[in-house]
């Protein structure tokens, strides 16, 4: 039997290589793997995962995330980690039998994405002082995330190379390896031009390295990263007076349910998105549902009695 780091580090490489997961994916499935493991040993069921083959000791796990007040979300999250894990081993022969075939995960109530307001995009896009460097990048941003609903990871990921101005275009690398186009309208791409020709340049000078090929440059002069972007988001709607901590993903919503509320195909909207699976993209044709249910009992005379 293969050890636990063996076993860890097999399923490691399979979803980064052959999986194409992101890092913080791979890292998400391995912490909940090894959470599992940490309760194992410690409730003395045993020693190394690739011998966990009753289905009870997966039970008495559930339920100790039950007791733990984990919402049925994580659980569900952690679970599919686990089964995918075990799944891996047994299709490359390291286990016969693979018990959490069986295995149900908790009902998690499906929510629906959750948007920003047009006026609150209003307010911080004319909220941005664009008269200074850091200014000029955090409007192209903003205005990036919401006008191609682009992931925080891709687009901190950006290079120089990857923005063609003469097409009004940016090549995506998303997940899985996957590249996409997305456009860029009349105003964006002045913006990005901006950008690249005297603002980028000024913040670049405060760095060590005048060789950095990545687009976004932070405050120091380095390389933007997720957790800056999220900072640099909470803070645009502070100066706003709106105070909501709003996320990149936040944005991608908004972008998706602007498109559709607008008339745009759906199929439209999940090539610009990058979902492999059109399932994925109808989510937010609740969100469209809803705001004609809303204009309806506001505009028909029997709805508004």
């Amino acid at each position: 039997m293969i050890s636990n780091e063996q076993a860890l580090k097999a399923f490691e490489d399979y979803l980064s290589i052959e999986k194409q997961y992101s890092s913080l994916t791979v890292k998400s499935y391995l912490t909940d793997v090894k959470g599992f493991l940490a309760f194992v040993q410690n409730e003395g069921f045993s020693d190394l995962l690739l011998e966990v083959t009753r289905e009870r000791v997966f039970g008495h796990y559930l339920n100790h995330l039950n007791a733990s007040n984990f919402q049925n979300k994580s659980i569900a999250r952690k679970l599919s980690a686990i089964k995918s894990f075990y799944k891996y081993h047994q299709r490359v022969g390291n286990i016969d039998v693979n018990v959490t075939i069986t295995l149900k995960s908790p009902k998690v109530e499906k929510r629906l994405p959750k948007v920003v307001s047009e006026k609150e995009l209003d307010l911080i896009f004319q909220s941005i002082d664009i008269q200074k460097p850091l200014g000029q990048r955090n409007y192209l941003i903003f205005d990036l995330l919401y006008s191609t609903g682009i992931r925080a990871s891709e687009l901190c990921n950006l290079s120089i190379s990857d923005v063609e101005l003469s097409r009004q275009r940016v090549l995506i690398h998303g997940k899985g390896s996957k590249d996409r186009y997305v456009i860029l309208h009349d105003k964006l791409t002045e913006s990005f031009r901006q950008y690249m020709t005297y603002t980028r340049p000024l913040l670049l000078a405060k760095g060590d390295t005048l060789f950095n090929q990545k687009l976004f440059i932070n405050y120091k002069g380095g390389v933007l990263t997720t957790r800056g972007l999220r900072v640099i988001l909470n803070q645009l709607f502070k100066d706003a007076g709106e105070f909501v901590k709003v996320s990149p993903h936040m944005l991608r919503h908004s972008f998706a349910s602007a498109l559709l509320n607008h008339g745009a195909d759906l199929r439209v909207v999940q090539e610009l998105l990058g979902h492999e699976n059109l399932k994925t993209t109808q989510v937010y044709t609740h969100l469209t549902t809803e705001k004609i249910r809303t204009l309806y009992k506001e505009s028909h005379p029997r709805a508004k009695k």
